[in-house]
Formats: structure tokens, C-alpha cells, sequence
């Protein structure tokens, strides 16, 4: 199956349940290295005037190198399968191949990467990122998310491409 371009303005979908319950995988790098993980938290908007994609990873991730050398990472989705999200979500790809125990066949566009089994991907230009301070954080139930204090870096992208399954 084939994927068709559209606009940020025709998507259709309910970010809180794609992002919270279907989850995402979040991808960044090139044809020679790049790496995915399963994230669970993020959002979709307009800030600055532009459609956004926010995503946030722990330091110790190593999607996280990814993203920090690439100007693109990708968000994608799956639906209801979760065998995906079972590897890339509990699996380093410093340790295993993702691609090799998942079966997913990677697609590299423009300096971003994705791949073929999903139903819906964000292309993202990186436009911003930073650490999260803790001293923003202002409702202290949230610092039982950092027991480690390995606070999330924080990427905005702007959502330069949205493609659906056909």
C-alpha cells in the first residue's frame, strides 16, 4: 500500500488517543544509522504560527543522538497492533536490530525516516529544543515522572509532510 501526501489541515485524528493509546514511534537518522523507540507522550498544534509535532525523550535513549544530529524525526502510527511497540518500546538499538525483530521495512525521505507499516506519519523539520528545567515544573505530582532527575529534552518540529495509507 501506497501512501498519499495531505495537509496538516485535512488530518483526522484524535491526538489523544493516537498519541496516549495507540502510541507512536518516534524515528530520526539516515540510510546508514538511524533508530526508532515507542513513545506514549507528545502533542500535535499551532505554535509560531506553524503546525507542530512536540515529542520528548529521555537523555539516556539513543533516538535521542538521532534527533540531535538530524534536522528531521518522524512520528508514526500503527493502529491497535502492539508488537511493534513490545520491541521498540523495552529494546535499545544500541543492543538489538529493531528493524531485523520487528519486521518493519524503512523508508527514507527528504533526511527523515519512516516505514512502510504504518498508517500515519509526521514528517517533522526540527524548529526547537531544550532540556526541561526543572525549576518550570510547577505542580510537584509531575517530579514522581523523574525519580533519576533525567529530565526529557524537549523537541518542536514543524510538521512538513503528512502521510496517510491509501
Amino acid at each position: 500500500m501506497a501512501f498519499k501526501e495531505i495537509s496538516t489541515r485535512e488530518l483526522q485524528i484524535n491526538p489523544f488517543s493516537a498519541i496516549g493509546d495507540e502510541w507512536m514511534l518516534v524515528a530520526a537518522g539516515t540510510p546508514e544509522k538511524f533508530n526508532m523507540m515507542t513513545a506514549s507522550w507528545g502533542s500535535v498544534g499551532e505554535m509560531w504560527s506553524k503546525p507542530v509535532a512536540v515529542t520528548v525523550i529521555r537523555p539516556q535513549r539513543y533516538t535521542d543522538q538521532f534527533i540531535k544530529e538530524n534536522d528531521y524525526f518522524t512520528l508514526s502510527f500503527y493502529g491497535d497492533d502492539k508488537q511493534i511497540h513490545k520491541v521498540c518500546g523495552s529494546k535499545s538499538g544500541r543492543d538489538v536490530d529493531k528493524v531485523k525483530e520487528t519486521g518493519l521495512v524503512p523508508v527514507f525521505d527528504n533526511g527523515s525516516v519512516y516505514f512502510e507499516q504504518a498508517r500515519l506519519v509526521l514528517v517533522c523539520k526540527k524548529i526547537f529544543s531544550q532540556t526541561m528545567d526543572p525549576a518550570g515544573i510547577i505542580d510537584q505530582s509531575i517530579d514522581k515522572w523523574y525519580p533519576d532527575k533525567d529530565y526529557h529534552n524537549v523537541y518542536v518540529g514543524e510538521i512538513v509532510k503528512v502521510l496517510v495509507k491509501e
